[in-house]
């Protein structure tokens, strides 16, 4: 989980006198300034997260939640739930012995060997499976006994590390200080 709050943005200390200007106003720009500069680390968090798991940009705002600042709780948090990531979501290309999935730029193209998503005899053309709705599968036992693999990526931990971590804390310590000024100098009507 990302918090807006967590984050050290040095020079934020030349704004104490204008926001002590504000008065009762100063919770407003605030607020503001933290939504907006939340708004704009979460898209750069998708973009990086998207990168480093391999994960389509829709998938990964799907699973990232916001819990946006308010006038009395200035805190802009990210935060995502989950488990393993089937292979259904990856880039996925089915060979003769088994399935490669694209994992993100760290970990490449990995193959899982023996899994299939598609029926019918190798290399005749295949058709997708009716009722496995894009899953990756894998023989455990008889010709019935499936069950689906997984890749291993877990996007809450992916999202609170490496590069995407960096992305958050750089996007807030950037914007933060500039949205702050706009929205106390527009509060203040200069």
């Amino acid at each position: 989980m990302f918090s807006v709050g967590e984050i050290d943005v040095k020079g934020l200390r030349q704004f104490e006198n204008m926001l002590g200007a504000l008065g009762a106003e100063a919770p407003k720009a605030v607020n503001r300034a933290i939504n907006r500069t939340g708004d704009m680390a979460k898209t750069q968090v998708v973009k990086e997260l998207a990168r480093q798991t391999g994960l389509p940009q829709k998938l990964i705002r799907r699973s990232v939640k916001v819990t946006r600042s308010s006038w009395t709780h200035l805190e802009y948090q990210l935060h995502s739930a989950g488990g393993d990531v089937s292979l259904k979501y990856f880039k996925k290309r089915e060979t003769d012995e088994g399935v490669r999935a694209y994992l993100g730029d760290q970990r490449g193209w990995d193959w899982f060997a023996e899994s299939f998503f598609r029926a019918g005899r190798w290399p005749r053309p295949r058709q997708q499976i009716s009722w496995s709705h894009g899953h990756v599968f894998v023989r455990v036992g008889g010709r019935t006994d499936l069950e689906k693999v997984t890749s291993g990526v877990f996007i809450p931990i992916e999202m609170v590390e490496g590069a995407t971590a960096k992305a958050f804390e750089d996007s807030v310590t950037n914007n933060l200080p500039r949205r702050l000024d706009h929205e106390i100098s527009r509060a203040l009507g200069l």
